[in-house]
């Protein structure tokens, strides 16, 4: 009987060992026919170019279909058609300029600023002003602060008075588009225009926008914007305009002497030797 348990456990012994020495000769043959798959694969696409973009076609297809939907939100899907920016890459050589030097100056984005300096060129063609003349009042009244808004009630990129020119935003919707970037340029290119028609001048018409026409004196506010816009037009005609205007030059400390003793007068010093 004992011997009879030690034959079937041997057989199971030599049954198993047979059938793990043809599972691991099967895998490493799998294996091997498995890299020269791959193999053939790669001369394949190698030889033939249109097959690996066709597969290539054929993966992004599969991924897409298996892509997750979307998480919910409450966006609005339409969100992009209210967005006020663009590519500066899609401007012009000489506005894209002028977008990417005030976006360095005044810390602004160069999308946002991309439309509004295509609008100021778009509304300089219509109206005969210089676009940069229009971009420089921006830069000097809000420094491209959409929502600026002044002591006196002035608001947006130009600082339009609103309570003044509200008649000016009826045809926009009313007096809170003042605070739509585009809507608040053309307005003030508007208020501009007259302003330079009453005075007869650029300079003076930048006198009449601050409202300065009756004053002694604009502040300086006039020789800034004059400034601002001679630095856009140089960046526009391809110059290098350094962003920061350099350093004031210090001037030398005047050295301070002290003033010699006055010499007390004979008189004086005779009376008191006197007393």
């Amino acid at each position: 009987m004992k011997a009879a348990l030690a034959s079937a456990g041997q057989g199971l012994r030599t049954f198993a060992g047979d059938v793990i020495e043809g599972f691991f000769e099967i895998t490493h043959n799998g294996f091997a026919l498995i890299g020269l798959a791959m193999v053939f694969v790669v001369l394949a696409l190698l030889a033939r170019p249109d097959l690996q973009v066709a597969g290539e076609q054929r993966l992004m297809a599969w991924l897409e279909a298996r892509k997750p939907a979307p998480e919910a939100t409450d966006l609005s899907p339409t969100a992009i058609d209210r967005t006020t920016a663009a590519s500066p890459k899609d401007l012009p050589r000489q506005q894209a300029a002028v977008a990417y030097w005030l976006s360095r100056k005044y810390r602004v984005a160069a999308e946002p600023l991309s439309v509004l300096v295509a609008e100021a060129y778009e509304i300089g063609s219509r109206t005969q002003l210089d676009p940069t003349l229009i971009l420089a009042i921006m830069a000097v009244e809000s420094s491209f602060n959409p929502f600026a808004q002044s002591h006196v009630g002035a608001q947006g990129l130009m600082q339009v008075m609103t309570r003044v020119h509200g008649d000016k935003y009826e045809s926009a919707g009313g007096v809170l588009t003042a605070f739509d970037p585009i809507t608040n340029m053309r307005v003030g290119v508007k208020v501009l225009q007259d302003c330079i028609r009453r005075a007869g001048s650029v300079e003076g018409g930048l006198r009449h926008y601050v409202g300065a026409a009756n004053l002694p004196s604009d502040g300086g506010y006039a020789a800034k914007v004059l400034a601002e816009r001679d630095r856009l037009a140089s960046v526009a005609r391809g110059q290098a305009v350094p962003v920061l205007p350099p350093p004031a030059a210090t001037p030398a400390p005047i050295p301070v002497i002290a003033p010699a003793p006055a010499a007390t007068p004979p008189d004086t010093v005779a009376l008191l030797a006197a007393s």
